[in-house]
């Protein structure tokens, strides 16, 4: 099975497990959060029921990115996974948004709840194991298939086992106080937390989207790359962004201007072959040859003392 192959199995795996588990979670918070008047846990609910949207969306992903590369989408589809991620993150916001206004709204109306039930304390225990559980399988997957929609989602579930210690909290003080304010008031903090998420993954995925990346690892390894074969000599111009966990290379190196075409396209061929070896999840190299002595040294994401060139 090849890298491809892999990864859009992984992903696959990811949602179905994300789906059912999600499912459960959020059908048990919004029934027992209605039944016990705990505005809170109905929050969770929301937050699950949103995760549950996000695995139905990744299953279609799925999809699209299996696509072979065409014509009209020479690098493939693989850029729908960033557009699905960023597109995610605004259905989270909203939820977030949406929780805060209506914990806001009843806390200005001044409307007493009765205390929440037993039952919500079981559920939301439930919900602190289930989303565990849930965090932990999908980093693991999201490892494994290089997918920043998964691992996205597994830092949303790590986010949401918080905001059910919160709804627990919430629960705790409720009881306690004989009073419900508490329990508003923490859904207004489960709210914040649920949008602070969405804008922690939206401004992951802008840079790849922008075809940006923060990582310099690929530009050192080119420079490795080129300084390790002989003939081949200053790598500048170079470009490398992220589509979907495969990486898009190009650059530029010198050569010997007396050197032949077969001769030049061999030494490309190893820098090309060097990297690859180094580097995971390759999609494409460009090399571009010049003649040694342009003195040409650009190289975005190193500074020229970093890029440690031969002479």
């Amino acid at each position: 099975m090849d890298t491809k192959a892999h990864k859009t199995k992984y992903i696959r795996t990811a949602a179905i497990i994300a789906l059912i588990g999600n499912a459960i979670l959020a059908i048990a918070k919004i029934i027992v959060g209605l039944l016990s008047n705990s505005v809170a846990l109905i929050g969770g609910g929301i937050d699950s029921s949103t995760d549950v949207l996000i695995s139905l969306i990744t299953l279609a992903v799925v999809k699209v990115i299996s696509k072979p590369a065409d014509t009209k989408h020479p690098w493939g589809y693989g850029r729908a996974e960033t557009i699905a991620t960023a597109l995610l993150s605004f259905v989270i916001l909203f939820a977030g948004i949406q929780l805060i206004i209506n914990s806001i709204s009843n806390l200005i109306s001044g409307e007493q709840n009765m205390v929440p039930s037993a039952m919500a304390f079981v559920v939301t225990v439930a919900s602190i194991i289930g989303k565990l559980l849930l965090a932990w399988s999908q980093h693991i997957l999201g490892k494994r298939a290089d997918s920043a929609m998964i691992k996205a989602n597994a830092k949303n579930m790590a986010a949401d086992v918080l905001i059910s210690l919160g709804v627990l909290a919430g629960l705790i003080i409720s009881v306690a106080t004989d009073s419900t304010y508490a329990d508003s008031i923490i859904a207004i903090f489960i709210g914040l937390w649920i949008v602070k998420t969405a804008i922690g993954i939206f401004l992951e995925v802008h840079l790849e989207l922008m075809d940006g990346t923060n990582d310099k690892e690929p530009y050192r390894i080119i420079v490795e790359a080129v300084n390790s074969v002989e003939g081949a000599f200053n790598p500048h111009r170079a470009r490398a962004r992220r589509i979907a966990g495969f990486w898009d290379i190009s650059f530029d190196i010198d050569v010997d201007p007396h050197c032949s075409v077969e001769d030049a396209h061999k030494i490309a061929g190893e820098v090309e072959t060097n990297i690859k070896q180094r580097l995971d999840n390759v999609y494409d190299i460009m090399i571009h040859i010049e003649p040694k002595g342009d003195d040409e040294c650009e190289v975005f994401g190193l500074s020229v003392n970093e890029m440690g060139d031969k002479k």
